[in-house]
């Protein structure tokens, strides 16, 4: 207790850059995540491929994905970006099954309506089935807000700072007081998270809350 006492304030800039290196990749992997997503729900031949492609890059250990982005992009060992990059590739990974299966959600007939009220491919995908999968979707994203927050921690092993600085520290020094403190503040971070997204997707959609 003394310790979180004497240096509580180090927190604050290390879960700011931890927000980043997590909340960064959320936002790319989305946007990256809604064509691909759109593409293996349209044509059926793409869904295994592209669902099963972008699933097996989950399985790539984050320690040896931190260490690789730097050969891959060009960049030094210890710059974020590195970090940005993984954890981007994860959040795709986690998230174009997702966006296929909202997007398959969506009822045939309403497609078919929107079809006969004269809504083209595109304008039917941005104005009825986007907005119908936006339920679905954000449950994917709470998880993949979950899982950067938590991977995140590890790129303190490559000299990355972040709240994971106060778990390796903690640990290595023996100091509980510190390991507590990365602890709390990491799930205290997925938390507001959590519900930064869950107040999102209520905000896009709503009609759910109509008689709620």
């Amino acid at each position: 207790m003394t310790w979180i006492r004497d240096n509580w304030s180090a927190v604050f800039p290390l879960a700011g850059a931890h927000v980043l290196l997590a909340g960064i990749p959320l936002l790319i992997g989305l946007i990256v995540s809604i064509p691909l997503g759109w593409v293996a729900r349209r044509w059926r031949t793409a869904y295994p491929v592209v669902v099963t492609t972008s699933g097996l890059l989950y399985t790539i250990p984050s320690l040896a994905l931190f260490i690789l982005m730097p050969l891959i992009l060009g960049t030094k060992i210890l710059d974020p970006v590195n970090v940005i990059a993984a954890m981007t590739v994860y959040t795709v990974a986690l998230l174009v099954r997702t966006v296929a299966d909202g997007l398959g959600a969506v009822p045939d007939h309403v497609q078919q309506s929107a079809t006969a009220m004269g809504y083209g491919t595109f304008r039917r995908f941005f104005a009825v089935e986007l907005p119908l999968a936006i339920p679905v979707i954000t449950a994917g994203l709470r998880v993949a807000a979950v899982s950067n927050v938590s991977i995140v921690s590890v790129a303190s092993l490559v000299g990355v700072s972040q709240l994971g600085d106060l778990l390796i520290d903690g640990f290595n020094r023996n100091i509980p007081g510190e390991l507590w403190l990365g602890i709390a503040a990491c799930l205290l971070l997925a938390l507001i998270f959590d519900v930064v997204i869950t107040t999102a997707g209520r905000l896009l959609t709503p009609w759910t809350r109509v008689g709620s």
